[in-house]
């Protein structure tokens, strides 16, 4: 009976074989244990738990993503970077701590200039963006900056301290076993201080800035270099982000401050530094793909395997895909063809299919986004047609209605030939206009009174 139907109810079972409930219940138990059957709720239109022949559930189930994934119309490229500028929240920045922890989460574990954080990556995000915002979620233990991936090492040269094209990612203290390297050695090129610096942690754990001067002996500026070349290494951080505003200030600002003893420097105000813990062990792995496979979906939206190329110290795109497709059977995700123009598998968040829906709805509304090429969203060249642009925090380049039409190097600025002259002053303006909180203070509505 159970080979002839589908999902079906265990009062259904009653009434159709004319048996007693004790005698149905025993032989679905019998069967349930061979492995024959699968209870569970298949049909929501039925009030109670169903059972379904194992073979037939699997054949249901390929068919339902099947369908699923026939449901979807791909969009154009242009379309997709629409949808991206409002996933992320660049068409409409939102304001307070809460919407900077939303933006951290879904920008968690991507490596950018350390210095672009706070100029380009989130005032484009929040409106207005504070400083503060980010001292207090990271003082609060949430969330810790650390650069994730060293660079290859040389022999019998010193690294510089880190500056501001360093590269840094935002970690949630949670997960940082899943993103940190699961061996952190010392390089051969260390400085004398950087050493110093690194037997103290060890030996005493972490410290603040005085403490550690005191044990090493160090001038403060020789601390702080000492600092700054081990956060490149990739080696320490420190539990607030004014640590790291310190290091990579211009050095005229620092070559001021010093000559200010009186005052104290900013390193004093940085928290305590310590050293980098390594991941957790190999065996977990499996945790630590399905989360970063999360991370990247919360990111998004939809992922495939193109859209990837500029991401760093990720798992292999089969291990991803391994999640995705386990993600997608369990229904958390759809699978499909959700862009244009690009071979392999795409998964996408229920949200996100939606929102792609109406982007394309409203794709014909003009919309003019700048972002610094060392945002996240710079996909020119991967996703959008046209040369890619080098990811420096300097350079900056400006979409209309998702596609890349101007760019400005250096102060060099190109647009598009397509363009008309009559729009070239506007698009000067956007290129040149740096994101500051303080233009994003919202205009009074209304005469003013």
């Amino acid at each position: 009976r159970l080979e002839g139907l589908g999902p079906v109810t265990q009062e259904q079972l009653i009434h159709s074989l004319e048996r007693s409930e004790t005698e149905v219940i025993q032989a679905l138990m019998a069967l349930e244990q061979e492995g024959f059957v699968i209870q569970g709720q298949f049909d929501p239109k039925l009030p109670s738990k169903q059972w379904c022949e194992r073979g037939l559930l699997a054949r249901i189930h390929r068919y339902t993503i099947k369908q699923l994934r026939s449901e979807v119309e791909p969009v154009s490229p242009a379309v997709f970077m629409q949808f991206l500028f409002k996933w992320q929240g660049l068409e409409e920045p939102a304001e307070g701590l809460s919407a900077l922890e939303r933006v951290m989460m879904q920008l968690e574990g991507i490596s950018l200039p350390a210095g672009s954080w706070e100029s380009d990556i989130l005032p484009t995000r929040l409106q207005p963006y504070f400083s503060s915002q980010l001292d207090e979620l990271s003082g609060s233990g949430k969330l810790t900056w650390l650069r994730m991936q060293p660079p290859p090492e040389k022999e019998n040269k010193r690294k510089n301290p880190a500056i501001k094209t360093t590269p840094i990612a935002f970690i949630y203290r949670p997960h940082l076993m899943y993103w940190c390297q699961s061996k952190v050695s010392e390089p051969a090129g260390l400085s004398a201080g950087a050493k110093k610096v690194l037997e103290v942690l060890r030996h005493w754990g972490a410290s603040f800035f005085e403490e550690i001067q005191q044990q090493t002996g160090l001038l403060k500026t020789q601390l702080e270099q000492a600092l700054g070349e081990l956060v490149a290494w990739g080696l320490v951080n420190s539990d607030q982000f004014q640590g790291l505003r310190a290091l990579i200030a211009p050095q005229k600002f620092k070559e001021k401050r010093h000559r200010r003893s009186v005052m104290q420097t900013p390193l004093a105000g940085g928290g305590r530094w310590s050293l980098i813990r390594p991941s957790m062990s190999a065996e977990n792995d499996k945790q630590k793909v399905e989360h970063i496979a999360r991370t990247l979906l919360s990111r998004y939206g939809v992922v495939f395997r193109k859209l990837l190329e500029r991401e760093s110290g990720l798992p292999s795109w089969r291990d991803l895909l391994y999640v995705f497709r386990r993600l997608e059977a369990r229904g958390e995700i759809r699978g499909g063809r959700f862009v244009q123009g690009f071979a392999g598998e795409q998964f996408a968040l229920p949200e996100a299919v939606t929102l792609i829906r109406k982007t394309r709805q409203q794709s014909n509304d003009e919309q003019m986004i700048a972002i610094s090429c060392a945002d996240p969203l710079n996909l020119t060249g991967i996703i959008t047609p046209g040369k890619r642009v080098a990811a420096q925090t300097s350079h900056r380049i400006l979409y209309k209605n998702g596609k890349p039409i101007a760019t400005d190097q250096n102060g060099d600025i190109q647009i598009n030939e397509r363009i008309p002259v009559s729009e070239h002053w506007q698009i000067r303006n956007l290129l040149t206009r740096k994101p500051h909180p303080a233009s994003y203070h919202q205009a009074p509505r209304g005469p003013l009174i």
